[in-house]
């Protein structure tokens, strides 16, 4: 699938990750997961910062394709995005994160009824990747989306960020874990076209925890806006400001006192000058 136009089953797959964060965490979540999956055998394997369950349909313990090979690799990968993120965003989670890898048809089992779209994966408390038996780019990306999620969480348990922010932050960070350092060629068009037609949301529509309430259209250009608004930020600041900015938005619980603090002017005028630009691509 092509990643510059945000087809339909990426955007769906954003907005049910969308619905499980407005709730933070559904009830029937904390019932459902426990140490042991549906078929009762997930295998725990535990890395410095990460505890791992995973599930997937691996024959096979031992060897080059084994279940053991697996965990160590996704523990790899998990690792290495914490590094990523410390050192791209200074997100450093001092509590160890739980992880759950699913297999596909158990995971699709167990939480189809909680969501509207189909899911790869979703923060709640824990990390849940809907799983692959490799890892592949597409379990990476999520990987890096969701960890996001849980290292904001992490920091700020009990505030919950405007969707803009949070989804925007981990859309970009998870296109940076594939070495894409701006929006595609692709990707600028359609939010030029739309700018132009004035068919962008506003950030206060952007303002809730959750984008679930929106169809897959309009999810699928508030995810784009999301993630572009921060593209914007770090490429007319840099990427040490948004880490200022989110640091700041944590402390003070103002977006306007904050972007002052890290952009020198107020959060709606921020928002002008992408719409600016982005009528200008």
């Amino acid at each position: 699938m092509d990643r510059s136009a945000c087809g339909s089953e990426r955007c769906a797959r954003r907005v049910a990750v969308g619905i499980v964060l407005v709730s933070m965490l559904l009830p029937a979540l904390a019932s459902a997961v426990g140490d042991r999956g549906a078929d009762g055998d997930f295998a725990r394997r535990d890395s410095f910062h990460f505890t791992l369950f995973q599930d997937v349909d691996i024959d096979e313990s031992a060897g080059l394709y084994g279940s053991r090979k697996f965990e160590q690799d996704l523990l790899a990968e998990l690792e290495a995005a914490f590094d990523r993120l410390d050192q791209i965003l200074g997100l450093r989670p001092e509590r160890k994160l739980v992880v759950y890898v699913w297999d596909p048809e158990l995971f699709d089992a167990q939480y189809r009824h909680l969501f509207r779209f189909p899911a790869a994966g979703f923060y709640g408390g824990a990390i849940h990747i809907r799983g692959d038996t490799r890892i592949t780019p597409g379990l990476v990306r999520v990987l890096h989306h969701e960890l996001v999620h849980a290292a904001f969480d992490a920091e700020a348990p009990r505030f919950a960020l405007p969707a803009w922010m949070n989804e925007g932050i981990a859309e970009w960070f998870e296109a940076r874990a594939l070495g894409k350092r701006s929006l595609g060629g692709r990707e600028r068009a359609v939010l030029g076209q739309l700018a132009r037609s004035g068919q962008l949301f506003s950030l206060r529509d952007l303002g809730t925890p959750s984008l679930g309430h929106l169809g897959p259209d309009a999810a699928r250009v508030a995810y784009l806006q999301s993630y572009a608004f921060i593209d914007h930020l770090v490429s007319t600041y840099g990427e040490g400001d948004l880490v200022r900015f989110w640091k700041a938005v944590l402390r003070a619980r103002s977006f306007d006192r904050a972007a002052r603090r890290a952009y020198r002017t107020d959060l709606a005028d921020l928002e002008a000058g992408f719409l600016r630009a982005a009528r200008a691509d």
